[in-house]
């Protein structure tokens, strides 16, 4: 689908019309709930193999990764820790990855091997919808990482394949699972701090590059010996100076095509993008919204139950590359959601910073209390503040005889025995529910991704959103910032 496709159709797009329905358990293709779940990795060099080492008592029986080599040594790290101690669950992992098939290709994955019932996906951005889709359609279960989708109709059509073919489904912002997550709950909801009408999101995230240029070859006349070119990549970081210039022939292990799925641009290969880079890349990651969004937005949005925003207004640092079709995003951000009344709750405002900024410190707040620079939460209620770090570490009340009248609040939320990935495998197996199903997951996505399309349509521009239609009423050009554009063959 084109970007001018989107906007002449975008009411049915909003209906979810690409997807093919197939009703629940015993539909086609759907795996039936056993003892141990044969789960299937797919992108296991980075976190995904930090997902993976929580399924000791599960069967892992594929593993599909672009660059196994990595994979490899990433596996081998795991199996000891800074101090050479053994860790039990790297070494499980070990052994699991040994005995795994290996593929490089999903889509041969879900075609060849049958007994999978179940997808953790943890590649880079861009690919998580379609190989998502693809496994969903295919009636295995899907855990996929934050964020969940590259573009806000991607959200929509995962939400609504979830529905239609009723599998387990779970986003991958672990701090959803806390009991720290449960106890905000249960303090706003009692009405601890009173009315929120104001929440302030911060990260120190990007801690990658961003803001830069396009990689490109050397120049023809590039002297690499010179004495002027004796900064590289010594006193500049290495990181910076390889965005800049290269010559980078792709590695023999790397199936470069298939990396890029479904970006339709031809994008070289470049060391900057792979491994962990691409986050800052437009082509591959949404940026520091996305990467931390999902551990941040996540609670209030959860506790004030905030649905979808009515408008939304962004301003930045430079992105890197030309302003009409920049390459990589800003260093820095800031964005202001502006959120409706919800029955007897008023409206909010939330305010987002990232790359550094912060927001002011409340006067409420004591003189001895500190900002978590990594990251935090804060909740401006009638009565007082609530202040959490991220994953909803850490909550604290302000003034701080609060805590005495916080104390005396029920719990009402169940707590999670288990870890945010198991518990997800137990639901696949019939046990409980996934905490974070597509059903939230894909809203929370939404109210992130708007952040980028707001500053991707022009910095200080407030978009006016109508939810229901999925459409940005007061800007064309931010409709095309909805969807995206498919390499031939990819399209969802």
């Amino acid at each position: 689908i084109t970007r001018r496709d989107f906007v002449s159709n975008s009411s049915k797009l909003a209906m979810g019309a690409m997807i093919v329905p197939r009703r629940v358990l015993g539909g086609v293709g759907h795996q039936t709930p056993s003892d141990t779940l044969n789960i299937a990795i797919v992108g296991a060099g980075g976190v995904g193999g930090e997902n993976a080492q929580e399924f000791g008592s599960e069967n892992i029986v594929a593993v599909c990764d672009l660059d196994h080599d990595l994979v490899a040594a990433k596996v081998e790290e795991r199996t000891h820790s800074g101090d050479g101690t053994p860790r039990e669950k790297g070494l499980r992992w070990k052994e699991q990855y040994a005995s795994a098939a290996k593929y490089t290709d999903f889509r041969v994955m879900l075609e060849q091997q049958s007994d999978i019932e179940a997808v953790l996906i943890a590649t880079p951005d861009h690919a998580h919808a379609a190989i998502a889709a693809a496994a969903m359609r295919a009636g295995k279960h899907v855990y996929v990482q934050k964020p969940l989708t590259y573009t806000v109709h991607e959200a929509r059509v995962l939400q609504e394949l979830a529905e239609s073919t009723g599998v387990v489904t779970q986003m991958g912002n672990q701090g959803h699972s806390s009991d720290d997550a449960r106890l905000i709950n249960e303090w706003v909801a009692a009405g601890v701090i009173g009315n929120v009408r104001e929440v302030h999101v911060w990260t120190n995230r990007p801690i990658w590059s961003q803001g830069l240029l396009r990689p490109a070859p050397f120049p023809e006349d590039f002297e690499r010996d010179a004495p002027d070119r004796s900064w590289w990549p010594g006193s500049v970081d290495a990181a910076h100076a390889a965005g800049l210039w290269g010559d980078f022939p792709v590695p023999k292990q790397l199936d470069w095509d298939l990396y890029l799925g479904p970006v339709a641009r031809d994008v070289q290969y470049h060391p900057i993008y792979h491994p962990f880079h691409w986050r800052g890349w437009v082509d591959f990651g949404v940026g520091a919204l996305g990467d931390m969004g999902a551990h941040l937005i996540d609670h209030p949005y959860w506790a004030l139950d905030l649905g979808y925003p009515t408008s939304i207004e962004s301003t930045s640092s430079p992105w890197g590359g030309p302003s009409d079709d920049p390459v990589s995003y800003p260093m820095a951000t800031t964005v202001h959601y502006e959120f409706p009344r919800r029955g007897l709750m008023p409206p909010v405002t939330m305010h987002w910073y990232d790359g550094g900024l912060m927001p002011q410190r409340p006067p409420q707040l004591p003189s001895d209390v500190r900002l978590n620079r990594e990251g935090g939460v804060i909740f401006v209620g009638e009565r007082g503040l609530l202040m959490h770090e991220t994953y909803g570490r850490q909550p604290r009340l302000f003034p701080e005889g609060l805590a005495e009248e916080a104390a005396k609040v029920p719990q009402s939320y169940t707590r999670i025995e288990d870890s945010h990935e198991m518990n997800w495998a137990n639901a696949c197996k019939g046990v409980g529910e996934a905490t974070c199903p597509f059903s939230y997951a894909s809203p929370l996505t939404e109210v992130m991704l708007l952040g980028l399309v707001a500053l991707r349509t022009g910095q200080g521009f407030k978009i006016e959103y109508d939810a229901k239609h999925m459409r940005v009423t007061n800007s064309e050009r931010a409709n095309e910032y909805l969807v995206r554009e498919y390499r031939e063959g990819w399209a969802l």
